[in-house]
């Protein structure tokens, strides 16, 4: 049984599985996305969620735990320079996983992850959706205002069509 093992092992001893999870960390810091294994990509979005929260505290202390955990100069530098003032407002969820597929060698379910705030085309999709959803709500507006219009010319032609049989009953 697993039971409470959360741990997602990835077939590595621990030494050569923090190294995998430092050097995907640094790519992805470096990168913003990288593509890598679902599997891979799940266990790396613990590693590094903790990490890029540590990074809004820009102190020495922090820089040296990231460090620690990284152990990319410039990986650190990238993560406290640029990423850390774009997410500071961000409470939390730093990272996306996108699924691609399957790989062709072995059918490992492949994903790209990618840090939120860094992707200018989800970005912009955004603010697209927000106009269309605009756009949206006025032809709601718009289609109530003609229903109106159409049940109150419907009204107005009702009492016509009343009185036009009744004078042809008339005429009769």
């Amino acid at each position: 049984m697993r039971h409470l093992n959360a741990i997602n092992h990835l077939g590595r001893k621990s030494a050569d599985r923090k190294a995998m999870m430092a050097n995907l960390a640094s790519s992805l810091i470096l990168h913003k996305r990288i593509s890598t294994t679902t599997a891979k990509a799940r266990a790396l979005r613990t590693y590094v969620e903790p990490l890029i929260t540590k990074s809004k505290d820009d102190s020495t202390h922090s820089r040296r735990v990231v460090f620690s955990y990284l152990e990319n100069k410039s990986a650190v530098a990238e993560l406290f320079r640029e990423v850390a003032p774009k997410i500071a407002s961000r409470p939390g969820g730093y990272t996306r996983i996108l699924k691609t597929g399957s790989r062709i060698g072995d059918a490992a379910e492949m994903c790209i992850i990618e840090l939120v705030d860094f992707n200018e085309n989800m970005l912009a999709g955004e603010g697209a959706k927000a106009k269309a959803s605009r756009r949206r709500r006025s032809l709601k507006k718009k289609t109530a205002e003609t229903a109106a219009v159409t049940e109150t010319n419907a009204k107005a032609e009702t009492p016509a069509e009343e009185k036009a049989p009744e004078a042809e009953e008339s005429k009769e």
